[in-house]
């Protein structure tokens, strides 16, 4: 069974960026990606210093040309299984393939939920996002949408105001909005649609219209939400680490989970959730683990 220093689970923003590192320390490294990134569907990467506007797919393209130098092992393969055995960590993928490593970095990210909305899968990503950051600038001046079950998105929709004047709170049938809620969101400029949605609808990928059940309707040209979201991988729990209330991997300053020798990175283990934030967490975990195998190391 083949030994590394560091095994990458993802191939992401956080994966690549460790692997660079660690290679580039000439560490024999292993990536496993399992070909599943949270932003599949978005057009363009933005926010990322020097590769604004760059696809995602492009971006990841790019991260592992770049490690072909180093001699970073990288696979398309899904981890399915973590253990620790004598000292080191050891991994199973889904096709039955088994090795052994140092140190462990978890970068599989996760997944949102989406809101259950007839022809959502039309628009999700072009038009319907989950994170104004990334794409309200995109829509800025344009009517918008905030969407979540109840008072969840209060908080998205009042932010949802820096770029653009004409905000909606929907909040698809959940109506647990208290009168101090309907006073702060009209003072902001807020109007607010309780009733179910029934449909979206319009022009290619480009939402146009939210159809309610009771016949109405308000026109809409970016639909953001906040319905949560749902770990990638359950390797951390494999290997018995620790998880915030709000589900996400506990690490310390430096990436390291609450069990020694396990990392983690990326959009499964913080709350501020951006490409550039989890490239650069992945680097943060490649500097600790190599200092962690150097002081290994020494006599």
């Amino acid at each position: 069974m083949q030994t590394y220093d560091v095994i990458i689970a993802g191939g992401g923003p956080a994966g690549l960026s460790a692997a660079l590192v660690l290679g580039r320390c000439l560490r024999k490294v292993l990536v496993c990606d399992a070909g599943t990134p949270r932003n599949a569907r978005t057009e363009a990467s933005w926010g990322f210093f020097t590769r604004d506007n760059t696809p995602p797919m492009e971006l990841l393209r790019i991260g592992r040309e770049q490690l072909e130098p180093y001699g970073v092992d990288f696979k398309f393969c899904e981890i399915t299984k973590a253990s620790q055995k004598d000292g080191l960590f050891q991994v199973e993928t889904k096709d039955g393939e088994q090795y052994l490593a140092r140190k462990i970095l978890i970068a599989t990210g996760v997944r949102d939920y989406l809101p259950e909305i007839k022809d959502i899968d039309l628009y999700y990503g072009k038009s319907v996002h989950h994170c104004p950051y990334c794409d309200g600038w995109q829509k800025r001046n344009q009517p918008l949408v905030a969407y979540g079950k109840g008072r969840v998105a209060i908080g998205l929709a009042l932010s949802l105001k820096t770029w653009s004047p004409k905000v909606t709170l929907c909040t698809d049938g959940k109506n647990r909005l208290i009168p101090e809620d309907i006073v702060r969101l009209q003072a902001n400029g807020i109007a607010v649609h309780t009733e179910k949605i029934s449909k979206l609808s319009g022009t290619d990928s480009q939402l146009e219209l939210i159809h309610f059940k009771d016949g109405s309707y308000i026109e809409c040209r970016g639909l953001f939400f906040v319905l949560g979201f749902v770990q990638q991988s359950d390797l951390a729990q494999q290997l018995g680490c620790r998880y915030s209330d709000k589900g996400m991997i506990r690490t310390d300053r430096l990436q390291q989970t609450t069990v020694p020798g396990v990392y983690a990175a990326g959009d499964a283990d913080k709350d501020m959730q951006q490409v550039v934030i989890a490239a650069a967490e992945g680097s943060k975990a490649a500097i600790n683990i190599n200092k962690r195998l150097q002081e290994e190391d020494r006599k």
